[in-house]
């Protein structure tokens, strides 16, 4: 397995573009094909080192020589760079969605210059060009100013102050127990936050569902307990990611994942949060949790609170596809096929064997007429090590 090579500092990202551009003129000049080549962010290319507890990337490399084929993907991948460099310079940030009607922009407005074969028929084919040139630089795609429109968390707790230092330099804190039953939010760079534990904080929940988060908290969950209580919003999004992270790292405290007994949230969304994704290999090592447990619905929960789960089909197609996904990444992805993560595994084996899910909200129906006994599951869970 290849080492991860240092990332570059935003400062070094136009020296090395600059570089690359040059070396493509030089081979054109000499009647050489030139060629780019970046990082290979997939499943096949991707190890899990349970030392760092995420998933790294290995030696492959895709490779884009200059032909009829790939001239296209060349010169719009220089079209791009051009853009987010100027972006740098200027110290300018956009969305993905923003460049791509920027690129569109330019090649309506030139005049002289046919740029109309650079043009994009749609969003997901700039999206592409943007994540190669990350993958080709080696670099996160906050470092080139572009920025995703998502957001952390919806973060709850009595015991957490968070510190942003902001761009120009100035700090502002917010306390957590003074926003009454607002959320604190963090957007975008949730690295660039200093967090403070007013008081001992015991553990941190991460709850798939936002709606069940909010529920938990307005029952008073953080007002019993010294804890955070987050809704992840289903499949995290890096800013919840990182987000995260920066609790894990910063605090150093116990963190749960509260979530459905399915295929789907253990491969998709506690997988992701825990290890990151094949697709963010560059970013995995600042954009995942790797201390993070899975605290349930487990499949033990099943039968000791005889909660209600729904069956699955291999004749839906929905079902059936989640359930090929299963078995496939048992015996393909490295995350599943470790032996830290094999009682993860295991559920996952459960699930296709019992071809059952149950949802988290299900511990609702334990004993309708106790609001709190969800909430009592749950720190007995934790108290009592029900959890993987």
């Amino acid at each position: 397995m290849a080492l991860m090579k240092v990332r570059k500092l935003k400062k070094d990202i136009p020296k090395e573009a600059k570089a690359l551009c040059e070396q493509m003129l030089k081979d054109l000049e000499r009647a050489k094909r030139p060629t780019l080549e970046a990082i290979k962010c997939s499943l096949d290319n991707s190890f899990y080192n349970p030392k760092v507890g995420y998933l790294t990337p290995g030696d492959k490399r895709v490779r884009t020589e200059l032909n009829v084929s790939s001239v296209q993907k060349l010169s719009r991948t220089i079209f791009m760079l051009d853009i987010l460099l100027e972006n740098i310079y200027n110290g300018s940030v956009n969305t993905k969605r923003e460049l791509y009607y920027m690129a569109k922009g330019l090649v309506k407005s030139t005049r002289g210059i046919n740029l109309k074969p650079l043009d994009f028929d749609d969003q997901p084919e700039s999206d592409a060009i943007i994540d190669f040139i990350c993958d080709m630089l080696m670099v996160y795609r906050e470092e080139v100013n572009c920025f995703a429109n998502d957001r952390g968390g919806q973060t709850y707790s009595q015991c957490l102050s968070v510190t942003e230092t902001l761009p120009d330099g100035s700090k502002t804190t917010v306390d957590l127990k003074n926003l009454g039953t607002a959320p604190f939010q963090p957007k975008n760079r949730p690295q660039a936050l200093k967090l403070k534990a007013t008081k001992k904080i015991e553990f941190c929940l991460v709850v798939e569902s936002e709606g069940t988060a909010n529920t938990l908290v307005s029952n008073g969950f953080t007002r019993r307990n010294n804890c955070i209580v987050m809704g992840a919003q289903g499949v995290p999004s890096n800013a919840v990611r990182a987000w995260c992270k920066t609790i894990q790292d910063q605090l150093k405290v116990p963190i749960f994942f509260f979530g459905d007994l399915d295929a789907y949230t253990l491969q998709n969304i506690y997988r992701t949060l825990k290890a990151g994704s094949a697709a963010s290999l560059v970013r995995n090592s600042d954009f995942s949790a790797p201390e993070v447990r899975f605290l349930g619905v487990l499949p033990e929960d099943v039968k000791k609170y005889d909660l209600h789960c729904y069956t699955v089909s291999e004749k839906n197609a929905s079902d059936a596809r989640s359930l090929k996904k299963a078995r496939d990444v048992l015996q393909n992805d490295p995350f599943f096929k470790d032996k830290k993560n094999k009682d993860v595994a295991k559920i996952l084996n459960w699930l296709i064997k019992h071809k059952v899910r149950c949802e988290q909200q299900a511990f609702f129906s334990v004993n309708p007429k106790d609001p709190l006994m969800t909430e009592k599951i749950i720190l007995d869970k934790i108290r009592s090590g029900s959890y993987v």
